[in-house]
């Protein structure tokens, strides 16, 4: 596995993650402060990690690597 397939599987795992954070935070869990932090992160991550994974994408297409 070359290092550009490896960061592609790397970026999904951390959004499918980050989704869990969300889930967790704001529907599992009872409503406790470091919950609705921990499930905001989660949103965060969850709204950033694809486009992060779009402009790794591209930079490596252009790289070849």
């Amino acid at each position: 596995m070359n290092l550009r397939s490896f960061h592609i599987v790397f970026v999904t795992f951390c959004t499918l993650l980050f989704g869990f954070l969300l889930a967790w935070g704001f529907l599992i869990s009872e409503r406790t402060p470091l919950a609705v932090a921990l499930g905001s992160i989660g949103a965060l991550g969850l709204l950033g990690m694809p486009f992060y994974g779009v402009y790794f994408y591209r930079k490596a297409k252009k790289l070849a690597l």
